[in-house]
């Protein structure tokens, strides 16, 4: 019999871009809520997708990637846009300012958990035992994570109502890339997308912060370049290429270290404090991500 391959092995160019996926997110989350702290969130992300989008489609013509896509699809794209970055994106960023960077990154990363359970029951891709193993463990480190911040989450009931919602809408989208029609280029998809997504943003600041708007600090001006560059003309277009190409658990799942880089960030650079949740949960982690990127013995 063949290798499963439900549990693929990840490919010397995968692994380099699940690493830079890995750090560029990880240690975004206190960027960004240092970014938002005393700024107007939704004009922080349109700035940042403006001044990423024009990098990002740089990089796409130098690689020659045709971006074409045909009025077929074009509902389609739209649909995935919807759910992999319209919620996605407008949810996280409104939710950031009440909640604190670490723990919001562990909230987002509850995906990996929604993105099985949406595999299982809505696109029939049932889950053998070590996956399932998987998915135990990332939700037990979860958990954890959130242990000593029960207090601090219920007083802020929306926030986290908002990046749970923001986490389910992307898990299904993530799925619904996996098995979307379109046969175009991915780094097409996601160029489109952060389009749609970037005149979204923008007429959202428009009309919502304008009365708000000011010179950004000299801390938010690095926080948005930071996004622009590593966030949108980088980290976006690898995780879809990674997410279409890998199959839904092993592509979820391989990210989960990022809301454990996104706490110890966060006490490094916010000052949080760290307990022993926070190091089991790691471990926790570590155990998910092998159980679905182990390779598998041939039998």
């Amino acid at each position: 019999m063949q290798p499963m391959s439900a549990l693929p092995s990840l490919t010397r160019r995968q692994l380099w871009t699940l690493i830079a996926l890995t750090l560029v997110w990880g240690i975004n989350w206190p960027i960004m809520k240092r970014g938002v702290t005393g700024f107007p969130p939704l004009t922080f992300r349109s700035l940042s997708m403006l001044a990423g989008l024009p990098v990002l489609g740089l990089a796409l013509a130098l690689m020659k990637v045709p971006l074409s896509i045909p009025r077929a699809h074009w509902r389609e794209l739209l649909t995935l846009a919807f759910f992999n970055m319209f919620i996605w994106h407008v949810l996280v960023i409104l939710a950031l300012p009440m909640l604190s960077s670490g723990r919001a990154a562990i909230l987002g990363y509850t995906m990996p958990i929604f993105s099985a359970i949406w595999g299982v029951f809505w696109f029939n891709a049932p889950l053998r035992a070590r996956q399932w193993l998987g998915v135990g463990a990332a939700g037990v480190g979860v958990l954890l994570l959130l242990w000593n911040e029960l207090n601090h989450l219920s007083g802020q009931p929306v926030g986290v109502l908002m990046v749970l919602v923001a986490a389910s809408t992307w898990a299904y989208g993530t799925q619904r890339l996996r098995h979307t029609p379109m046969a175009v280029p991915t780094l097409a998809i996601a160029f489109w997308m952060t389009c749609m997504t970037t005149v979204l943003l923008t007429v959202l600041a428009c009309a919502f912060e304008q009365d708000r708007w000011q010179m950004p600090s000299t801390s938010t001006q690095w926080a948005i370049l930071y996004n622009a560059l590593g966030v949108f003309a980088f980290a976006q277009a690898a995780w879809l290429t990674l997410a279409r190409g890998l199959p839904p658990v092993a592509s979820t799942l391989s990210v989960m270290f990022i809301p454990v880089l996104g706490v110890f960030a966060g006490a490094l650079w916010l000052n949080e404090v760290l307990h022993w949740q926070d190091w089991t949960a790691v471990v926790l982690m570590v155990m998910a991500i092998a159980s679905v990127l182990w390779p598998a013995k041939a039998t």
